[in-house]
């Protein structure tokens, strides 16, 4: 079994769903603490546990960042301005830019991973369990 943690000072090691559920998910990003290897601005990831029918409260808008999101099991759709993207097989996936609003919804149990760069802080939604 893989014990988490700090291993010296500049390593982490973890599992991406232990360590999730204690972030909303995102597992590095800037809300990390100082001297913690996972905390970067340049990036942030998330290991997103949704359970069916989990959607976004609000739709991200004004967004400053692009997002990678990999699908890794379930079916996943993510709202996009005037488009509608289902992620359906293992390994499917969207890229969007800088200025493109979003929102989500799993209509089954999902698993996804989502990378954005740069890691900006303001886009929790409150109450909200994971924020892709």
């Amino acid at each position: 079994m893989l014990a988490s943690g700090l291993v010296g000072d500049r390593v982490y090691v973890g599992n991406a769903g232990e360590d999730a559920a204690l972030d909303r998910g995102w597992i590095l990003g800037h809300f990390k603490g100082v001297g913690d290897p996972r905390r970067s601005e340049d990036v942030e990831v998330k290991w997103g546990i949704h359970p069916r029918g989990d959607a976004r409260a609000r739709w991200v808008r004004g967004e400053e960042r692009t997002a990678l999101l990999v699908l890794i099991s379930g079916r996943f759709r993510v709202e996009l301005p005037g488009r509608s993207v289902l992620l359906e097989r293992q390994g499917d996936y969207i890229v969007w830019g800088r200025g493109v609003d979003h929102s989500w919804f799993a209509e089954e149990e999902s698993v996804v991973l989502t990378v954005r760069w740069p890691s900006v802080p303001g886009y929790a939604v409150d109450g909200e369990p994971g924020t892709p």
